[in-house]
């Protein structure tokens, strides 16, 4: 049990290539793009945008981000002033405070979580409907 093979387990290095962390305390003045997992527990006075489909940003009870967020999936437990795009999912955890319009695929919220804007789904069927335009006659009325 002490002694047991090692190589198929992942190293604690590649395991957390991707992952970057904005710790408590830090102040990021500008907008932050990132590609694997973004972890934000200080704040950033910007747009944070996930590049690739697999982007997931975490926002921890003490975070802050003063800015859009636009990525594919999101977990949200500290405060964002500003719209968020989530177009995959979306979690809402208890302690997230959201001032502004949230667009998302998937919608998770858990009870204690607010949203003080407007809540829209932005899935595949989302896709403006417009009413057929009316037929124009060709043959003259008569009264």
């Amino acid at each position: 049990m002490l002694s047991r093979n090692k190589r198929n387990e992942p190293t604690s290095s590649s395991r957390h290539a991707e992952t970057s962390l904005i710790s408590q305390g830090t102040i990021i003045r500008g907008d932050v793009r990132f590609t694997g997992t973004l972890h934000v527990e200080g704040r950033v006075e910007g747009s944070v945008l996930g590049e690739g489909a697999n982007a997931v940003f975490t926002l921890s009870e003490h975070g802050q981000v003063q800015g859009e967020v636009r990525v594919p999936h999101a977990m949200i437990n500290g405060q964002v002033t500003g719209d968020i795009y989530a177009s995959v999912r979306l979690e809402l955890a208890a302690q997230a405070r959201v001032t502004g319009d949230v667009r998302y695929s998937s919608l998770e919220m858990a009870a204690g979580a607010q949203v003080n804007g407007r809540i829209a789904h932005q899935g595949d069927d989302h896709v403006q409907r417009e009413l057929p335009a009316p037929e124009v006659r060709t043959d003259p009325v008569t009264a």
